[in-house]
């Protein structure tokens, strides 16, 4: 009997060997694994920062531009209100003159 317990004894130890060793074995692969969908994740990230930043820029780019129309529309307003106000002086100044005309 007692020949008997050793060999389970050294059956067991051989079978815990073994499945330590497997242990590593799938943590080896699921490290491999994890730092390799790290890279994917890590390039996925990088890519979508440059597509989200170009993005950015295409949007300023076009907020710059509006910006600068309409400033350019609101100096021409201005231009042609200060146009029209020096036209509307000179015909009051007119009308001033004609009144002048009539009632002298």
């Amino acid at each position: 009997m007692r020949g008997g317990r050793r060999q389970i004894l050294i059956g067991l130890g051989v079978v815990m060997l073994l499945g330590i060793a497997i242990s590593f074995r799938l943590w080896s692969i699921d490290y491999r694994i994890s730092s390799g969908e790290a890279e994917l994740l890590r390039r996925q990230f990088d890519l979508a920062n440059r597509e989200a930043m170009d993005e950015s820029a295409e949007w300023r780019l076009r907020y710059d531009k509006e910006a600068e129309n309409s400033s350019r529309c609101s100096k021409e307003l201005i231009e042609e209100n200060m146009g029209l106000l020096e036209r509307l002086e000179s015909l009051k100044q007119q009308l001033e003159a004609e009144k002048l005309k009539c009632n002298g």
